[in-house]
């Protein structure tokens, strides 16, 4: 049983790092961000607005939120998410939808990292916005384009 586990976990360590590429296409890292403060709320708390319309859309512009050494990887994605709103104050629900796009990073033990898709909506909106999360990298946070700040 021990050697079916251990070639399971191999083959899984060799397929994770075969799908990286060894050059990252992300646009947004910034390894000198400062580490977001906290609310009294547990959120981030965020004051830039993103003028880039492809900040958190797209996959190499992901929405750089980092971890902070803890065994909840989604913790920050939720602090980040949890600071947004829609453009005029509506309160926003999301769930986490898929993992994709493998890239590298110095930041895990295997040497690479997935991105986390996101699904957001509110009252209103016709249509659910995708947002990509990355938890492995640092970034400059900011509300992206179309969103507002959680009052």
């Amino acid at each position: 049983m021990k050697i079916k586990y251990i070639v399971l976990l191999t083959a899984i360590a060799v397929n994770f790092t075969s799908c990286v590429s060894t050059k990252s296409t992300l646009q947004n890292v910034n390894d000198n961000a400062p580490i977001p403060q906290l609310t009294s709320s547990n959120t981030f708390l965020i004051s830039e607005f993103s003028k880039d319309p492809k900040y958190g859309y797209h996959p190499d512009y992901p929405i750089n939120v980092f971890y902070w050494n803890t065994k909840d990887l989604n913790i920050n994605q939720e602090r980040f998410l949890n600071a947004l709103s829609g453009p005029n104050g509506e309160k926003i629900f999301f769930k986490k939808l898929d993992i994709c796009c493998p890239f590298p990073t110095k930041n895990h033990e295997m040497g690479g990292g997935f991105l986390d898709q996101y699904e957001v909506t509110w009252v209103g909106l016709k249509k659910p916005i995708k947002l990509y999360l990355n938890c492995y990298e640092k970034g400059d946070l900011m509300v992206p384009v179309g969103f507002g700040l959680a009052k």
